[in-house]
């Protein structure tokens, strides 16, 4: 079917309506077709109205739907994309209306006129992985918060821990002999305490789900591989993987870099050029990854004891790739900071190096175990 015969649909997907627009071919205005509850199958006979499913292609915006409704309608012969929020065509400041309608709109004449760009859609399995280093990353987050609250009871009952460092097992044991007598104040800090270790023990068990859901998975030759690099661990190597997913659809690593958000923005004309700060378009949570291994380059290069045991392993020229990224990096991060530049900024244009290195290292994983596979 010829691309200038399709029929563009454009989807605007909430919790608990759908509001369907479509754009026929040529040049006239898209119109909207109906607005109807979240029900697939009522949304199916919806676009049955509008065209058999070989002729229609279908776009929403990514949300927090997620890829149930792609994969619906995928199982029934749509052809149906998600697409990418932040590239969506931004409108003029003179426009003061919204509605889910205009949105669907939008979405079926931009598709139309192929200006939109689709996400890339894990598989299940993949997807359940994500799920699992997202829950991870959220149990964190939880632990922290209850931790910053029992460091709010003690401070406001002027109870201070003498040692250097918090949350070891030094701390915990102090934690444990602390007293506040038998009223009110005894049991609100027993309270907080029990909700900090079950927030501990919470980590533990995402953690240890995390090592064993990576056995057996199609990406585990790339997250061993990227442990050869400084500052990933495991469970970073997990997330990052589950996040970026297959290297190889990137052709280069500018390509990884920008679908990352790790570059400058920019607004030049003519003879002038203008760069500011990185553009923050793409994954949030392997940015944030990223920059956080990247203030592990501050120190001299050297490969410690754990990262030996985890490149054990690993071939040698994964090994080689990962030596020469710290020899770089660390180098980098050091002229950087001698130059006076702000920390996050040093940090960040690290990352940004990191994420070629990563590239280079995830894509000669998958070509080895291709080559390992083959007969």
């Amino acid at each position: 079917m010829e691309e200038t015969t399709k029929i563009h649909v454009g989807l605007d997907v909430h919790k608990d309506s759908i509001t369907v627009a479509a754009a026929e071919p040529g040049r006239q205005a898209a119109r909207v077709v109906g607005k109807l509850v979240h029900d697939v199958n009522k949304l199916v006979k919806l676009l049955d109205k509008v065209g058999p499913p070989t002729r229609l292609h279908v776009v929403y915006e990514a949300g927090p739907t997620g890829y149930g409704l792609l994969r619906a309608l995928q199982i029934r012969g749509y052809a149906c994309e998600v697409i990418a929020p932040s590239q969506m065509p931004k409108r003029p400041a003179s426009s003061r209306v919204k509605t889910d309608g205009r949105d669907s709109i939008a979405l079926a004449e931009c598709s139309r006129a192929g200006q939109l760009r689709a996400v890339w859609v894990p598989d299940p399995g993949d997807e359940a992985i994500r799920d699992l280093t997202r829950a991870r990353e959220d149990s964190i987050n939880g632990r922290t918060s209850a931790r910053q609250q029992l460091k709010s009871f003690l401070l406001r009952h002027e109870v201070r821990y003498a040692g250097k460092t918090s949350w070891c097992k030094l701390h915990y044991r102090w934690l444990a002999e602390l007293n506040f007598g038998a009223g009110a104040a005894q049991t609100a800090f027993t309270e907080y305490l029990l909700a900090v270790q079950a927030a501990d023990e919470r980590v533990l068990r995402l953690s240890q789900a995390m090592k064993e859901s990576v056995v057996g998975w199609r990406f585990e030759p790339v997250v061993a591989a990227l442990q050869a690099l400084r500052g990933i661990d495991l469970v970073n190597a997990v997330s990052l993987v589950a996040e970026i997913g297959d290297l190889s659809r990137f052709e280069h690593p500018r390509k990884l870099m920008g679908y990352l958000g790790l570059v400058p923005s920019e607004h030049s004309s003519g003879e002038r050029v203008c760069r500011g700060s990185i553009t923050k378009t793409g994954n949030a949570h392997a940015r944030r990854l990223l920059t956080e291994a990247a203030w592990n380059y501050r120190f001299s290069a050297r490969i410690s004891r754990r990262a030996q045991i985890r490149q054990e392993d690993l071939s040698e020229q994964v090994r080689a790739l990962g030596w020469k990224a710290q020899l770089r990096l660390t180098k980098r991060f050091a002229a950087l900071k001698g130059r006076g530049v702000q920390i996050n900024k040093v940090c960040v244009a690290v990352a940004r190096e990191l994420t070629g290195f990563i590239w280079a290292i995830g894509t000669m994983a998958q070509q080895q175990a291709a080559a390992n596979r083959a007969p």
